[in-house]
């Protein structure tokens, strides 16, 4: 059985996935979502996460903490 983490073409994750491909918790992981840190899209009433949002943050991160 394959799993989303092994699945290349999953291009929506749920948010306890994101967290766990980033190594946070859910919490933060919404805190994210919340603040408009890490993009989400709503699906009908799902909250997902696109896969290259996860790049796209930790880019981010990168970039902001090598500025400083």
């Amino acid at each position: 059985m394959t799993h989303v983490e092994d699945d290349t073409t999953v291009v929506l994750l749920k948010v306890e996935e994101a967290a766990r491909r980033l190594r946070i918790g859910r919490t933060t992981c919404f805190a994210l979502i919340r603040t408009g840190e890490l993009e989400s899209v709503l699906v009908g009433g799902l909250r997902r996460i696109p896969v290259d949002a996860l790049a796209a943050y930790v880019a981010r991160l990168r970039s902001t903490q090598h500025a400083a």
